[in-house]
């Protein structure tokens, strides 16, 4: 995770050094030429200001996340990003520019919320519920509000959390079977 937000960073400087030439990798929506755009744009924000407010519950859900294994945070992470870039191409206003990891924010907050429930491990559920506490409040920002936020990135990147929840759920390990269990029909 600290890999990935250091990943950020230097998008953002590099962006802001060449006055935002990045920003071309963001997401305007319903143009066939923009799907190529769906992955990049979670990777770009429109300044610091943007970058610093995603970059500690990145790194936290992110992190929460991958105790589970890399190959589950990338198959997490990937999902939310094509559902969320998918959403947002579908239904953001016209002539909009949308970049920032908070659409991949919210997916991992989903996911760490639905997750408990589907592997049905209590952990996980004290994970998820410890999740809702600290970042619960975020949830309103699915909402239309301000139309220099993406309500939309929000509310799809959260769906594309809740899908891979289920998507890769854990499935359930059966104890071995003794002989005298073996006789039970």
């Amino acid at each position: 995770m600290v890999g990935w937000i250091a990943l950020l960073w230097v998008l953002e400087i590099v962006d802001a050094a060449t006055g935002g030439s990045l920003d071309t990798y963001g997401l305007s929506p319903r143009s066939p030429g923009e799907l190529r755009d769906v992955i990049p744009m979670a990777f770009l924000h429109h300044g610091f200001g943007h970058l610093v407010s995603n970059t500690v519950p990145l790194l936290v859900l992110g992190f929460l996340v991958a105790l589970s294994g890399l190959r589950r945070l990338v198959s997490v992470a990937l999902t939310i990003m094509v559902v969320g870039g998918l959403g947002v191409w579908l239904t953001a206003p016209d002539h909009s520019n949308t970049v920032g990891a908070s659409g991949v924010i919210f997916g991992l907050l989903g996911y760490l919320l639905v997750r408990g429930f589907v592997n049905r491990r209590a952990r996980d559920l004290v994970v998820g519920l410890l999740v809702l506490a600290v970042y619960g409040s975020v949830l309103w920002g699915v909402l239309p509000g301000d139309p220099s936020i993406s309500w939309q990135g929000h509310l799809f990147g959260l769906l594309g959390g809740v899908l891979a929840a289920f998507l890769f759920r854990e499935r359930a390990r059966r104890a071995p079977m003794g002989p005298a269990a073996a006789l039970i029909p």
